[in-house]
């Protein structure tokens, strides 16, 4: 009975990998993974566009011309909505 033991043990033993060449295997694929991510981000701090891409007049203009965007909050003029507001009670008067 002992023989079928140890023919069981020898057998799991070799199917088994080595924890150190697991973990170091493992460590390698951090680093690489670590690696990757640090020049991914080196990436996206480069500018996509040239400097004074977003100030040419056509980009500026493009955004006064869609009311899509200019009419967002945060770039429609608040003094827009004051006039809007004192036209409308004007109206009903």
């Amino acid at each position: 009975m002992a023989f079928i033991m140890e023919f069981a043990e020898n057998l799991v033993r070799r199917l088994m990998e080595d924890p150190k060449e697991r973990d170091q295997k493992f460590r390698e694929h951090v680093y690489a993974v670590h690696d990757r991510c640090k020049k991914t981000k080196e990436m996206w701090s480069l500018p996509i566009r040239p400097y004074g891409f977003w100030t040419f007049e056509r980009h500026n203009a493009q955004l006064a011309w869609d009311a899509q965007i200019s009419q967002v909050p945060g770039r429609r003029d608040p003094y827009d909505d004051l006039l809007q507001q004192t036209y409308e009670g004007n109206a009903r008067k």
